[in-house]
């Protein structure tokens, strides 16, 4: 199976300190901390790179399971939340909202929503974050009948 890689390095301490994320591709390198994770300060953080990949890995999933039943969509779009919340256990993703619409022709809206909930159970990234607490899913079909159908 392939493995991919992805490193981070930190320097100072925890409130006053600053690192860089990185990953293994070399697509994508940023500045992360406390200010950037914690609060809205500049920079990126580990969450909003889950967030990320699970918009990546759902929409390609959505694209699996549709094709797997002869539907090809013009286009997906995918937004993620992630909640970073407080618990007992300290610092914690709570929630995470998937929202995606998509252009399908020839698909029914009940179909949709049945298949983008078959994707959201079968995407590998949400699938390893199952720890978190919910995981919600808002799909919207933008178009399924192709032009010159009749309702």
């Amino acid at each position: 199976m392939t493995i991919r890689e992805a490193s981070a390095e930190w320097h100072g301490p925890l409130k006053e300190g600053s690192g860089r994320l990185r990953l293994g591709s070399g697509v994508f390198e940023g500045a992360y901390s406390f200010p950037s994770r914690f609060e809205n300060g500049p920079g990126t953080n580990p969450e909003e790179l889950i967030a990320a990949a699970h918009a990546g890995c759902f929409s390609m999933a959505l694209t699996a399971v549709l094709g797997s039943e002869g539907h090809i969509a013009r286009d997906i779009h995918t937004t993620t939340k992630v909640h970073l919340g407080a618990t007992a256990a300290g610092p914690t993703i709570t929630r995470i909202e998937l929202e995606t619409e998509a252009t399908v022709p020839g698909l029914a809206a009940a179909d949709f929503e049945r298949l983008a909930q078959s994707a959201k159970a079968g995407c590998l990234v949400s699938r390893a974050l199952a720890g978190v607490a919910t995981i919600t899913l808002k799909a919207n079909l933008i178009s399924h009948r192709t032009e010159g159908e009749i309702a």
